[in-house]
């Protein structure tokens, strides 16, 4: 079923197999760390079925065509959720014989692997971290003459798109709803990725002076086991609408507290975050997540390949949701599988002469336009949307254009 879907955009490029592939049995070897214990297992085992299911439709279709046909294969490893080990595993998988690097999720962990792509020059394509550290950093070793080629690419959208792209549908849904919050408090998991966030959501509200404000700022830690202090001081600054950057296991904590607590909001609509719309969540927290926003990434439903592949995701996964993790993760293998079609060679030069060239249309994502890459490396067209989980699911509502479902803002009062 898969199969027509997958190489929605590949090209068709150089005939002969090269000799460095021909000695490797006609396989291509991607190497995929990613946190499929600890804290982070959810979006980490998401993550590799993702991979896993484009992997699969690429080899049924035929494989890597200018390679003679040559199939995907997806090692894999766990992280643990500890950057030290993703860095370790990484480096193993090197050794058995990878290729190209995808995976890795958390921020830290991405930022190491990409130090590890660099030294090691292995093609590293991030599926998913919206920290802009390390694609910056690996363009500047190249820029500034340290380094002589640039490894490191993500399609994955950047911090300042997630702050913009929240402050403006923030903003629209406010008035299409014909409402006005005034005050936003911001909450935020004290690592990487939640200090980029934050960060990224006040420098775009500063540039665009809405009509509310942050009133509070409020950091706890990303391994917190209680947050009853820190929604205190939320409810003290009564605001209107809480907006939370959060991961998974404090996600929890956090709308388990509201709910405790009994905090009076219109809303609860997070700049971009994990823990507010996977399967697990939804399943414990239930009507406590209900009518929670999320301006965040997500697969594109509106696209009829995307509710295909969203159907033998969820019989392969136990009924969970095709969501930002597994979908970025299938974009990332089609992209490198596309990379590899017009590259005709795994020499790490020649792949990353490809990747620049990039212009890939047949993603599952919700994007402004084509899969490509800049002089930082990063995909401009990589967006966000809208999600709010109604009715115990996450449904896209804003912006229009890929809208499943209309918004309900503000929140019913029970």
């Amino acid at each position: 079923m898969l199969v027509a879907l997958v190489l929605g955009g590949l090209t068709a490029a150089a005939v002969g197999v090269p000799t460095l592939l021909r000695a490797q049995g006609r396989t291509v070897k991607i190497a995929m760390v990613s946190p499929v214990s600890a804290p982070m297992a959810d979006v980490g085992q998401d993550q590799r079925l993702g991979a896993q299911l484009a992997v699969e439709a690429i080899n049924a279709a035929g494989g890597v065509k200018s390679l003679g046909g040559a199939r995907l294969e997806l090692l894999t490893a766990d992280s643990e959720t500890k950057a030290d080990v993703a860095r370790t595993e990484a480096d193993r998988l090197i050794n058995a014989g990878a290729q190209i690097m995808t995976g890795a999720f958390h921020s830290a962990h991405v930022a190491t692997l990409s130090l590890l792509a660099q030294q090691r020059r292995v093609p590293y394509v991030i599926d998913i971290s919206a920290a802009d550290a390390p694609t910056a950093n690996a363009a500047r070793s190249v820029r500034e003459g340290q380094q002589k080629l640039q490894y490191v690419y993500r399609i994955f959208p950047g911090s300042a798109t997630f702050g913009r792209n929240a402050v403006r549908y923030m903003t629209e849904i406010f008035r299409e709803a014909g409402v006005s919050p005034k005050r936003i408090v911001l909450m935020y998991s004290n690592d990487l990725f939640g200090k980029t966030q934050t960060d990224s959501f006040q420098a775009a509200l500063k540039a665009a002076s809405p009509c509310y404000e942050v009133v509070d700022v409020i950091p706890y830690p990303e391994n917190a086991v209680d947050l009853s202090t820190e929604v205190a001081r939320a409810r003290s600054a009564k605001p209107d609408v809480l907006a939370p950057v959060t991961r998974p296991a404090t996600a929890i904590l956090l709308l388990e507290e509201l709910a405790r607590q009994r905090a009076d909001l219109m809303g609860v609509i997070s700049p971009g975050a994990p823990g507010l719309y996977e399967t697990r969540q939804i399943q414990q927290l239930k009507d406590k997540l209900e009518y929670v926003m999320d301006c965040t990434v997500y697969a594109n439903y509106r696209k009829p390949e995307t509710q295909k592949i969203a159907a033998e995701y969820a019989k392969r996964s136990g009924g969970r949701h095709f969501d930002a993790s597994g979908a970025y993760a299938y974009e990332a293998i089609q992209v490198i599988a596309d990379v590899l079609e017009r590259a005709a060679s795994t020499d790490p030069d020649a792949v990353v002469a490809a990747i620049r060239k990039t212009s890939f249309a047949g993603g599952v994502t919700v994007s402004t336009g084509p899969v490509v890459f800049n002089e930082v490396g990063d995909n401009p067209n990589a967006s966000t949307a809208m999600l709010q989980i109604l009715g115990q699911a996450p449904r896209v509502v804003w912006p229009r254009d890929v809208a499943e479902q209309k918004f309900v803002f503000p929140r019913p009062r029970a």
